[in-house]
C-alpha cells in the first residue's frame, strides 16, 4: 500500500483559508483562489485526474529552473497530467497568494514549498491563469518555478507536520 493511502497529511494551517497570509479577498478572487488550493490538494493527495479536472481541455502546465547554469523547462498538456502516474508522496503548501480577476479572467500568483517522501525538496512560485466558464473556473495554464532558498523561502510555518492513521501519532 502506498505510504500517502496509509498516511494522511495534515499541515499546519492547512484547513484555515490561505488568503489569511496575504491579501483580503472578495467572493470572485475566493473563488479563483479556491481552484489553485484545489490544485495544490489534488497535487498532496497525488491525484492527477483531479487536478486534471480543474483544467480546461487545453490547458498546458510549464516547469522553469535552473540547474547548473543551464536553464530548462518542460511542457505538458491535460492529457499528459491526468496520465501521470502514481508517484513519490508529496506535500504541496502555498503561502502568501496574490490573487487578481477581471471579468472572466483570473490569475493567482503562490509561493510555494514541497516535500517529497517527507524530505524537503525545493520551494518556488505557481501561477495560475484561470478563465471562468459555465462550469464555474478553470486553469488555463499552471506555470511553476523549482527553485531553492535564497531564490525562494519556504513556507513560514515550517516543515508540515505529518499524522500516522495507522498509529495516532505525530512525525
Amino acid at each position: 500500500m502506498n505510504w500517502h493511502k496509509r498516511h494522511l497529511a495534515i499541515v499546519l494551517l492547512a484547513w484555515l483559508p490561505i488568503a489569511a497570509f496575504g491579501q483580503e479577498l472578495g467572493d470572485r478572487e475566493a473563488e479563483v483562489l479556491s481552484v489553485a488550493e484545489a490544485a495544490l490538494e489534488a497535487i498532496t493527495a497525488g491525484d492527477w485526474t483531479d487536478l486534471a479536472d480543474l483544467m480546461i481541455d487545453e490547458a498546458t502546465t510549464v516547469m522553469s529552473r535552473e540547474r547548473d547554469g543551464e536553464f530548462q523547462h518542460r511542457v505538458s498538456t491535460r492529457a499528459d497530467t491526468a496520465a501521470t502516474p502514481a508517484g513519490s508522496d508529496i506535500v504541496e503548501r502555498g503561502f502568501g497568494p496574490e490573487v487578481r480577476v477581471a471579468g472572466t479572467l483570473g490569475m493567482v500568483w503562490l509561493p510555494y514549498d514541497l516535500y517529497v517522501d517527507g524530505e524537503w525538496s525545493h520551494c518556488g512560485v505557481d501561477t495560475f491563469t484561470l478563465i471562468e466558464t459555465a462550469a464555474g473556473w478553470r486553469i488555463v495554464s499552471l506555470a511553476y518555478s523549482i527553485e531553492q532558498p535564497p531564490a525562494c523561502r519556504p513556507h513560514p510555518d515550517g516543515p508540515p507536520v505529518l499524522v500516522s492513521l495507522e498509529d495516532g501519532i505525530c512525525q
